[in-house]
């Protein structure tokens, strides 16, 4: 089975994995919009993802972290952010992979990150996968390191109640 995770957002990441083996780790797809160059969403590049990491004959299953607003954080920032998660939705109901969602509390306990720094989830990442440091070699790739944890926590934890 392969799984895909992940991490939503502009500055999010996309993870491929099938058995214990990562496949493909990528950054959100991501253009800019208007005079002020603001980034959005690049659904098309992320359509084309997706379908370039799954064939018709195999069992998939897409894994979003499920974020909600966050205090401190600017109404703008929030609506964009909306509108991404909202999307991811949508390209995957169009595509007809299955989509599941994850607290980030779920999985950050899930792998004893809860109450640690930021980074800490790429350190986990590369002690599971040493061959991924340099893929994940700098601070910006915690958002990499979570989509894999997501698919990760997936994977561990999909057929125990």
């Amino acid at each position: 089975m392969k799984v895909i995770g992940i991490d939503p957002g502009l500055s999010g990441a996309i993870a491929v994995i099938e058995g214990n083996k990562v496949l493909n780790i990528l950054d959100m797809p991501v253009m800019s919009e208007g005079k002020k160059n603001k980034k959005q969403l690049n659904s098309a590049q992320l359509v084309n993802i997706l379908k370039q990491n799954v064939s018709n004959d195999e069992e998939v299953a897409v894994i979003v972290e499920q974020v909600n607003a966050m205090p401190g954080q600017g109404v703008t920032s929030m609506f964009n952010f909306g509108q991404t998660f909202g999307a991811i939705k949508g390209i995957c109901a169009a595509l007809n992979l299955p989509i599941f969602f994850v607290r980030p509390s779920k999985w950050k306990k899930h792998f004893g990150l809860i109450n640690s720094s930021k980074d800490a989830s790429r350190t986990k990442t590369i002690e599971m996968y040493p061959l991924l440091s340099s893929q994940l070699s700098k601070k910006k790739d915690v958002n990499k390191s979570d989509a894999i944890l997501i698919a990760k926590f997936y994977i561990e934890t999909r057929f125990k109640v």
